[in-house]
C-alpha cells in the first residue's frame, strides 16, 4: 500500500527542524512536496463560484478541494489542471502534463461525464419515469462494459509518469434525499434510480482504483443529510438560469463534503 505522501512530508520537515535546532553540518532539507488535482467538473469546482477567469471554459475556482487543500498544506508545487467537462480522454490528452517522478500527490475526479451523467439528467427532467429509467440502466451498461478500460488508460497514464505518488480517487456523492422535501420535480422512483447510478459508478471506479494500488475515497457519507431534498443541500438542483451549474456541489459541498475525505485520504 502506498503510504500518505503528506505524512512523509511532515516527516521529512520535522527531520529538517531538528537538523537545524542541534546544528548539524548537513542538514537533512524538507524534500519537495508536488500535488497535481486532475479530472472533471466536481474537482475543478464547478458550482462553487469565484472561478478563476484564467483557467476559462474549465472553471477552476480556488473554492474547490484541491484548492482549499493547498492553501491550507502549502505543498512546494501545486498544479490545478482539472476541467469541467473533463472524459477520460480530457485528462489523458490535456491534463497529465504537471505529472513526473517527483510528484507525490494525486487527485482525481473522472468517469462521470464518460458514463453520460450530464444527458441522464437532462433526460429525467425532461422526459417520463419510465424514459429516464431507461437511460439511466444505458449509462450504467456502459459503466460495465466500457468504463473499465477507459479508467484503465488514465490510471495506467498517472502511474507510468509517477510511480511514487499517493493517487487519491475520489467518488461522486448521492444527490438525493429519498422521501425529502422536495414536493415537485422528477418522481421518487426517479430519484431512487439515480442514486442507484451514482452507487453503481462508484463501485466500479474503486473497483478499478483499488486494482491500480489507488486509494478510493467515497464522498456519499459526506453527503449524507446534504443531498438534495435534504433541506440543507450541499449540491444544486435544476438551475435554469445557470444550467452549468446544476447536479454540482456548492462552495460547502466542497469545503464540507470533498475536502474533508480527501483530506483524510491523502
Amino acid at each position: 500500500m502506498r503510504l500518505s505522501r503528506f505524512a512523509a512530508l511532515t516527516s521529512s520537515l520535522l527531520l529538517a527542524a531538528g537538523a537545524a535546532l542541534f546544528g548539524a553540518s548537513q542538514a537533512t532539507a524538507a524534500a519537495d512536496f508536488g500535488y497535481v488535482a486532475l479530472g472533471d467538473s466536481y474537482s475543478s469546482g464547478v458550482g462553487a463560484g469565484s472561478y478563476d477567469s484564467a483557467s476559462g471554459n474549465c472553471k477552476r475556482t480556488p473554492r474547490a478541494y484541491p484548492a482549499l487543500w493547498a492553501a491550507a498544506h502549502s505543498p512546494q508545487t501545486f498544479s490545478f489542471t482539472a476541467c469541467s467537462g473533463a472524459r477520460t480522454g480530457d485528462v489523458l490528452a490535456n491534463q497529465l502534463a504537471p505529472l513526473n517522478s517527483g510528484t507525490d500527490l494525486v487527485s482525481i475526479t473522472i468517469g462521470g461525464n464518460d458514463a453520460g451523467f450530464s444527458d441522464v439528467m437532462t433526460t429525467c427532467v425532461l422526459q417520463s419515469e419510465a424514459t429516464c429509467v431507461s437511460r439511466v440502466n444505458q449509462a450504467k451498461a456502459y459503466v460495465d462494459s466500457t468504463l473499465p478500460g477507459q479508467l484503465d488508460q488514465v490510471y495506467d497514464a498517472i502511474d507510468s509518469r509517477s510511480p511514487a505518488a499517493r493517487v487519491v480517487v475520489l467518488g461522486y456523492p448521492r444527490f438525493y434525499k429519498l422521501n425529502g422535501t422536495c414536493t415537485t420535480g422528477l418522481t421518487e422512483g426517479e430519484r431512487a434510480a439515480i442514486n442507484g447510478a451514482a452507487d453503481h459508478l462508484n463501485a466500479a471506479i474503486a473497483k478499478r482504483a483499488a486494482d491500480h494500488g489507488f486509494t478510493f475515497a467515497s464522498v456519499a457519507g459526506a453527503f449524507t443529510g446534504h443531498e438534495i431534498c435534504s433541506g440543507n443541500a450541499w449540491l444544486h438542483s435544476v438551475n435554469w438560469l445557470n444550467i452549468g451549474e446544476s447536479y454540482h456541489p456548492t462552495a460547502a459541498g466542497q469545503s464540507g463534503g470533498y475536502l474533508p475525505v480527501f483530506t483524510n485520504a491523502a
